[in-house]
């Protein structure tokens, strides 16, 4: 009997033991999963597909959601079309945002606020995606649709934040004077839908709008147009417009402008002029040209004063200089032999820039790289047409175009190229000049040439044979 008490007790001492052990451990409560899912919206007065709409001098819209929300960069996100000739007024209250669209609405126009990904809950964050509502001031909705795609015609590839317009005016100088009357935007893909249009002739264009005036402004800025009218009415297949720019923005400093009459100042320092030569430490590129880039157009040059020898100072002959269009960068053409020792020898004065700097007596020594730095190269193209527009196969490393190789056979050889992770384009070349050329709308009306990305990559190995089969 003893035993038998004795043993319960332990067994009740233990469960004693455990439970207060559970206790000692027990975890703070997680709070329940993350929310993520987006608001629902309620209600919206008017009712969306609201028919017979007089606003008045002002349309006032509320939509009602099921927990607190917030705006998000609201200004850039909406979208109303037709455009307005102001900005609505959007706020936001607790569960409640407010629309108060300030201008006369047309007569018999259906109009469309697309919010984007604006509106968003309050606590998580979560985006109400690609909300849309819609009214019209007629007893109808207009229902046609126009759907197409952007690609950049650069590259092939696609740009987010362009924007796509259709103009009522039919005059190519609307896109510049006016807005729009229906915009839209791209998708991740490029592609993009109007709805809800009216039958008509519209123009067709895409651009790059920073300013948020929606209008063609500059050559350097991202734009695509039509070479057709569009008629909403009809069927549209296979849309597809081409961006480009068709001047690049200048990435140099301009010269500071001085008084009229006053004379150049350069301080002491600046008074010996130095240049920036393209080596890869002290070895030059066999498949280059050697370039010096100065950091002030140059007024001066004397050739003779510049001269390229060998390791022993013997002179070479056989090589030549140019000058770029800002006669900032200077280069020295020469067929280069490999592993071989060159200097080249300036004298005082024979290179002065604009503002007098001259470059000193000095030497700059270098050696070419090996051949055995570089890889071979046998490209095989299928499907290759003699008779064809000509093609150029780009190979692009860090989105530059490292080299542009023209398809004028079916097997293209190089003996020496340099090694790396290469992305390959192929280049309609229509104007058979070896590189690709943007459009100009005005004076013309002519289209860039088309860029098409080839799915397959290359690497290419130094010291090696690299072979790739394309199919064009």
């Amino acid at each position: 009997m003893q035993l038998k008490n004795g043993l319960s007790f332990s067994i009740i001492t233990a469960v004693i033991l455990i439970w207060l052990q559970s206790c000692a451990n027990m975890a703070a409560p997680t709070g329940g999963p993350r929310d993520s899912l987006p608001p629902i919206l309620l209600r919206a007065s008017p009712p969306d597909s609201t028919l017979n709409l007089k606003g008045g001098k002002e349309t006032r819209i509320v939509f009602d959601f099921d927990e607190y929300i917030e705006l998000d960069n609201i200004q850039q996100n909406l979208i109303v079309s037709p455009t307005l000739k102001g900005t609505p007024f959007v706020t936001r209250k607790l569960r409640t945002v407010t629309v108060r669209i300030k201008d006369t609405l047309d007569e018999n126009t259906t109009y469309t606020l697309d919010f984007g990904n604006g509106i968003k809950d309050l606590n998580e964050g979560n985006p109400f995606k690609n909300f849309r509502y819609t009214f019209s001031t007629g007893n109808y909705l207009d229902s046609l649709s126009l759907s197409g795609k952007i690609t950049l015609a650069e590259d092939g590839k696609t740009d987010t934040t362009l924007m796509v317009m259709l103009h009522r005016n039919l005059d190519d100088s609307a896109v510049v004077k006016e807005k729009p009357r229906y915009y839209t935007r791209v998708n991740n893909k490029g592609a993009f839908t109007f709805r809800n249009l009216p039958p008509g002739q519209f123009k067709l264009y895409a651009l790059k709008d920073e300013s948020g005036m929606g209008r063609y402004m500059k050559p350097d800025q991202m734009f695509a147009f039509s070479d057709s009218i569009i008629n909403t009415a009809a069927a549209n297949e296979n849309i597809e417009l081409f961006a480009y720019v068709e001047e690049k923005e200048s990435k140099k400093e301009k010269p500071k402008a001085t008084k009229p009459g006053a004379k150049p100042q350069l301080s002491k320092k600046d008074s010996t002029l130095r240049f920036q030569p393209n080596l890869d430490g002290q070895q030059m590129d066999l498949l280059k040209a050697l370039t010096l880039t100065f950091p002030r157009p140059i007024a001066t040059f004397d050739s003779t004063k510049l001269q390229l020898t060998d390791s022993t100072y013997k002179p070479v002959a056989g090589y030549t200089y140019s000058f770029d269009t800002s006669r900032t960068i200077l280069t020295l053409t020469y067929p280069w032999p490999a592993e071989t020792g060159f200097n080249l020898l300036s004298t005082e004065g024979s290179v002065i820039d604009s503002l007098g700097g001259s470059l000193p007596t000095d030497t700059l020594t270098f050696t070419t790289k090996r051949k055995r730095d570089y890889g071979s190269l046998r490209l095989r193209f299928t499907n290759y047409n003699s008779a064809g527009t000509p093609l150029v196969l780009q190979l692009v490393a860090n989105n530059e175009v490292k080299a542009s190789i023209p398809v004028s056979a079916g097997v293209v050889y190089r003996e020496l190229f340099p090694p790396g992770e290469y992305e390959l384009r192929i280049l309609i070349d229509e104007n058979n000049n070896g590189k690709w050329d943007p459009g100009s709308f005005f004076g013309g009306r002519k289209q860039p040439e088309k860029v098409r990305p080839y799915e397959k990559k290359l690497s290419v190995k130094a010291n090696w044979d690299n072979e790739l089969s394309i199919e064009l």
